[in-house]
């Protein structure tokens, strides 16, 4: 096995996310081939693990004695994606489920790719890294293709819009504090994608950007299912409304 940048034991890392992506295709196809009561199941399987993997990560550290509000708080991005596909896990709701899949997809998977993981396996920190973001990823996949979940019109800017939100809530917590979460006072000291985006403060905005693209090409694939849908319920008003009228009688 080569090398992998930012991970201590590339052969572990690589084996668990090829475990992952078959266990996805696998839950995937039999989602839609034998849908049922056993896929909500499942999902809530997928959201209580994803809990206890951020729970256990605060737990440690508090256990090390080594927590700090201003480092440790489940104030990144990630880290906020993980209880939120959590909680779309649990109860489907839909702007839960549209948050976990453009987040998962747009920036999760991400991490996922190239990965900062100083913790080889089988340290518990590298199933804390390796579960949280599969489960993120594979939660936004099954949620969507495999139960059939879609993403409703303008989901893709609502999404944006509430990260953009969030993104400035952090930054007001940032500066109140003197904390740099999300790394919008500093830059990052590891190497990480927002080194290639340009210096601080100028890759807040390129990476913005690059939610914006990223987003709107994983909106793409349902414009034809929502121009059908809304083409069908037009004909159906319209059929409606016809009958309705040949029913009213004549002045």
């Amino acid at each position: 096995m080569g090398p992998l940048p930012g991970v201590v034991t590339p052969g572990a890392y690589v084996v668990t996310v090829a475990l992952a992506a078959g266990l996805g295709v696998v839950l995937c196809l039999e989602a839609r081939r034998r849908p049922g009561p056993w896929r909500r199941w499942a999902v809530a399987a997928l959201g209580l693990v994803l809990f206890a993997t951020a729970l256990s990560y605060v737990l440690g550290l508090v256990v090390a004695g080594t927590f700090s509000a201003k480092t440790d708080l489940p104030l990144p991005l990630c880290d906020v994606a993980v209880l939120v596909a959590a909680a779309a896990c649990w109860w489907q709701v839909a702007v839960l489920v549209e948050l976990t899949y453009y987040l998962g997809l747009a920036g999760t998977l991400q991490a996922v790719i190239t990965p900062d993981l100083s913790a080889g396996f089988p340290h518990l920190v590298f199933f804390q890294y390796t579960v949280g973001h599969l489960g993120i990823v594979l939660a936004a996949v099954f949620l969507v293709v495999g139960m059939g979940i879609r993403p409703r019109r303008g989901a893709a800017p609502r999404v944006l819009v509430i990260t953009a939100a969030y993104t400035a809530f952090v930054g007001m917590v940032d500066g109140l504090t003197g904390a740099n979460y999300m790394f919008l006072r500093a830059p990052p000291g590891n190497w990480t994608l927002l080194r290639v985006l340009g210096p601080w403060p100028w890759y807040v905005l390129s990476a913005a950007g690059v939610a914006i693209v990223l987003v709107t090409l994983l909106d793409i694939p349902f414009w034809p299912g929502r121009r059908l849908a809304e083409g069908a319920g037009g004909t159906g008003r319209a059929a409606r409304q016809g009958r309705a009228g040949a029913a009213r009688p004549a002045a």
